[in-house]
């Protein structure tokens, strides 16, 4: 029974992710999109496009990565991509991680823990895949909405390029898709080209 109160506590615990609200705008809303609502769409993305991974992939791993991929956000908070890889927010994150997983029962926060690293480093065939499609949700977020995140942070066409070019690593044929949307949004005015 104390399993069961530790994994019930831990569902509570992750509540606090529909809180960390995120820089994109669901298409078509005029609120910003919560991290929870984030993995939800990521992980259906990636169902959805797993035959076009690069390499053979288990989608089972790669949904349960981009379940919690976020969570270390309850602790942390989000930050826009184009300026969130930095040491001080990748341990806020690994520490806020180690503390929600502590919750769980004994040895069940082991696998979880062991993917989200997994996520982080970007070094197997699912971890590549699954971090290809973490990028794609915010894209279309931004070019069917008017590039709002784009211009509110003063984010250009090479920044943008530059960042997502990694989807690449875990879908050849989703990065070439993206990439012609991208320059199609830069030809229509919504990705500003840098000075």
């Amino acid at each position: 029974m104390e399993d069961i109160e530790n994994i019930l506590s831990f569902v509570v615990e992750i509540e606090k992710l529909k809180n960390v609200h995120r820089k994109t705008k669901p298409v078509g809303l005029e609120r910003f999109e919560n991290s929870a609502e984030h993995s939800w769409h990521v992980c259906l993305t990636a169902f959805l496009l797993k035959d076009f991974a690069n390499e053979e992939i288990d989608i089972n791993r790669v949904i349960k990565m981009l379940l919690i991929h976020d969570l270390g956000e309850i602790d942390a908070g989000d930050t826009i991509i184009y300026a969130s890889e930095t040491n001080e927010l990748k341990s806020k994150e690994a520490d806020g991680i180690r503390r929600l997983l502590s919750i769980l029962p004994d040895g069940m926060g082991n696998e979880l823990h062991a993917l989200w690293y997994e996520f982080e480093s970007g070094e197997t065939a699912d971890s590549r895949f699954a971090k290809a499609i973490d990028r794609v949700p915010p894209l279309l977020h931004n070019i069917h909405g008017d590039g709002h995140s784009w211009r509110a942070h003063g984010v250009t066409k090479e920044k943008v390029f530059s960042v997502n070019q990694r989807i690449e690593a875990g879908s050849k044929e989703l990065w070439s898709v993206m990439r012609d949307k991208l320059e199609d949004a830069a030809d229509a005015g919504i990705l500003e080209q840098g000075s």
